[in-house]
């Protein structure tokens, strides 16, 4: 696999964090120890649910696959409401997507959390493709499966998107009213981050330079030769990394959060493919996003969240009813695990009051 190249460095999911690592040293920095403070518990297992492995067709007919939860006091023949679950972008459903599942179904919610297409358990071709739309798709795949289910009301589906997720889901309700209430945690707008990166400081110029070496890519693969990979989480840091990087490692690169699904390497994860990142340049999840209303729309961010520019783009930009809720200390990683931070009541009662 070849290493990105180093003009591309403003390319990567975490733009000027310095992350165009792929193809260095894969072990962990040395003596690092991950900050598991305020009970960062990414793997939590719950005892008091029943988890089932599910697999269905998007629209597309390819398998996407998630983990249901089921309350282990639901009764025969009763409906209750569900909840799909999508992980950060460039992650599988192992990494806070199953945490935010058991969390809202320990609260009573049947909950799914889906890895999307190309990650993950779910199907897709290459590996670690970008697809937006498709993404989206899932989504509503998801409602399709739940809404077909004996033990569901499919009239009180809901979503919940976690980082990149966050405007995936958006992306779906805009064109699926089966979703009757949309709640994002730490949303990144992927294609938003793509055109301008943090604080709009990409220019046309670096953008369009982005755009040709991906299309040049396509040349390369399409005549059999090797992917090329771009973005993710860099797999060494030092104490000149940047903060972001920083942030990103301590979940992605140490036990705290570390996970390599079946078919995968450490190397790979949480990098998409070069050629297909450019997807996100044509993504636009907040465009007409008025128009899911009067369905609710919840965004939760991190009063200190290097992201917290798309939640409140976001919210500024919906129709009531609306609300943006900032977790007090917090920051946009911390909300993928930090079960102390993440307020779990606040989303349980959101999805109660409106399913």
């Amino acid at each position: 696999m070849k290493k990105t190249l180093t003009a591309l460095a403003l390319t990567t999911l975490m733009g000027s964090a310095g992350l165009a690592s792929i193809g260095g040293a894969i072990a962990a920095t040395s003596d690092y120890q991950p900050d598991l403070s305020r009970g960062a518990n990414n793997f939590y297992h719950s005892e008091q649910l029943t988890m089932k492995k599910v697999t269905f067709k998007n629209q597309y007919k390819m398998n996407v696959t998630g983990n249901l939860y089921l309350p282990s006091n639901i009764k025969p023949g009763e409906k209750r409401a569900a909840i799909i679950v999508g992980h950060p972008m460039g992650a599988v459903k192992e990494q806070s997507a199953v945490l935010y599942a058991q969390q809202l179904a320990e609260r009573g919610f049947i909950t799914l959390a889906i890895d999307l297409s190309f990650w993950g358990e779910s199907e897709g071709e290459p590996r670690n493709a970008v697809l937006p739309d498709m993404y989206a798709e899932d989504f509503s795949a998801a409602v399709d499966f739940l809404g077909t289910r004996d033990f569901v009301e499919r009239e009180r589906i809901g979503v919940l998107g976690v980082c990149g997720s966050g405007g995936f889901a958006i992306s779906a309700a805009k064109i699926d009213p089966r979703m009757k209430a949309i709640a994002t945690v730490s949303m990144y707008d992927m294609g938003g981050f793509s055109r301008h990166l943090y604080g709009k400081v990409q220019t046309l110029e670096q953008r369009k330079q982005i755009i040709a070496a991906a299309a040049e890519q396509r040349y390369v693969e399409f005549t059999g030769g090797e992917t090329q990979y771009t973005g993710g989480t860099p797999h060494e840091i030092d104490e000149n990394s940047h903060p972001i990087a920083k942030e990103f490692y301590d979940f992605y690169r140490t036990p705290r959060g570390e996970y390599t699904p079946e078919g995968s390497s450490p190397e790979l994860t949480t990098h998409p493919t070069l050629s297909s990142n450019t997807k996100f340049m044509n993504f636009y999840p907040f465009n007409d996003i008025e128009t899911i209303s009067p369905r609710p729309l919840l965004f939760i961010a991190g009063e200190h969240a290097h992201s917290i520019e798309f939640s409140q783009q976001a919210y500024a930009l919906a129709a009531e009813p609306k609300e943006l809720y900032l977790v007090e200390d917090a920051g946009h990683v911390d909300l993928y695990d930090r079960v102390e931070l993440i307020p779990f009541d606040k989303i349980s009662a959101f999805f109660t009051n409106h399913l």
